[in-house]
């Protein structure tokens, strides 16, 4: 068979047009989840799916499918791809980057004039960065079998309005999709994606092979004390919601922030009731983001926050509420092994390497076997509309996941 290649300047380019959909004058994106730039992004994708011969579809979690049919279409399909929605301020490749880098891939395969034997599976899943829709990683988690659509759509974002209800909207836009129920047998997942660290870039490597994801906790912790006059109650009788925070902030950072050299301790959203210059505050909600790739010393760090949130709230009561948990999760071997060869084939300077941030994969690596492949972003800066990866790096790692896909499959003319 012909060694088959990308068109580095068609993903590029689609990389760049995609970004414009959502684009912030930073330079970066804001196309969150369930949003109507996620729907732009779906109609354009759609529509490059669709000039390669692929069919679209989707699932009750808005997950999106593009499938190149094979010749089998009872065997379980090979999926790849990452997510389309992005944070608020967030950059051009974080997603985007996988599901185009799928989109090539199976582009090239659909253009070579052979059938695969089964389905190949470009998929763009709901809600991957739980910006708008907490927790993240809906698509994928409903898909896996781990969350019951009724509790995504069940979740509401700052302005009160439902996943449910924009899940709804969005498929609503979309009448001549078919849509499924979540949830099919796959033979293996492959997710590419951005580093976002700088471990590939110091190391001069143009793609990483993850050996797994690190451990990951989060919780909501709510904070209970009671309104007062700013001016007029005695600092002494207050139950004052923000002094507490402050308190369990500072001692959570000092207890768990320098508990070792893995630790990845964060909290990333503070809000306060009533959000008013002269009233002593009696409600703060915060998220806590926590991360370790060794679960034994995830486990002892999750214990500190229960102990430390209840020492420090009084005298305002406090509720920790967890939110997400996943152990250290490795990728199927066999898939790194293959991710490995496809790099040295081609001569692109390849090394394994640890995923510090979650991924869709992380859920697939429960129903299937997974592997992800990382391409190098600039100073490891991700979630910023600074965010930048290389279109040498681009091209690679489309390359390894394109010879993958078609190592996988067997192709009948």
């Amino acid at each position: 068979m012909t060694v088959l290649d990308i068109d580095e300047e068609r993903l590029w380019t689609r990389l760049m047009q995609l970004a414009g959909i959502g684009a912030t004058p930073g330079g970066g994106v804001d196309r969150q989840a369930l949003t109507d730039g996620e729907a732009q992004a779906w109609r354009l994708v759609i529509g490059w799916a669709a000039e390669a011969g692929l069919e679209a579809s989707a699932d009750r979690a808005a997950n999106l499918f593009l499938t190149l049919p094979g010749r089998d279409r009872k065997l379980p399909p090979l999926m790849i791809g990452s997510h389309l929605d992005t944070q608020p301020t967030g950059g051009r490749f974080d997603g985007a980057f996988g599901v185009l880098a799928a989109l090539e891939a199976a582009t090239v395969i659909a253009g070579q004039g052979a059938t695969p034997e089964r389905d190949l599976v470009v998929v763009a899943w709901m809600n991957e960065e739980g910006s708008r829709f907490a927790p993240g990683m809906m698509g994928s988690n409903v898909f896996a079998g781990f969350r019951p659509l009724e509790e995504i759509r069940a979740a509401v974002d700052t302005r009160g309005i439902s996943a449910g209800a924009e899940i709804d909207r969005l498929l609503s836009a979309f009448p001549e999709l078919p849509v499924r129920d979540p949830g099919f047998a796959l033979l293996a997942y492959v997710e590419p994606h951005i580093e976002q660290h700088v471990l590939l870039e110091q190391a001069g490597k143009a793609v990483g092979i993850v050996t797994a994801i690190q451990g990951k906790k989060t919780w909501e912790i709510v904070i209970g004390g009671e309104k007062g006059h700013a001016g007029t109650l005695a600092m002494d009788r207050r139950r004052d919601a923000v002094a507490a925070f402050a308190r369990i902030a500072a001692a959570l950072y000092a207890g768990i922030g320098g508990y070792d050299d893995l630790v990845k301790f964060t909290i990333g959203r503070v809000d306060v009731e009533p959000n008013a210059p002269s009233v002593v505050v009696d409600a703060v909600r915060f998220r806590i983001d926590l991360r370790h790739p060794e679960t034994t010393t995830l486990q002892a760090c999750a214990q500190l926050v229960q102990e430390i949130c209840a020492r420090e709230a009084a005298p305002c009561k406090v509720e920790v509420k967890p939110l997400v948990s996943t152990a250290s999760t490795p990728f199927d071997e066999g898939l790194r092994i293959m991710l490995g060869a496809a790099a040295a084939a081609r001569a692109i300077p390849a090394m394994p390497v640890l995923s510090y941030a979650g991924h869709d994969a992380l859920q697939m690596a429960g129903v299937c076997p997974s592997a992800m492949i990382f391409i190098p972003c600039r100073d490891g800066i991700s979630h910023s509309e600074t965010e930048w990866a290389e279109p040498a790096h681009v091209a690679a790692g489309a390359r390894v996941l394109l010879d993958v896909a078609a190592g996988i499959e067997s192709f009948v003319r």
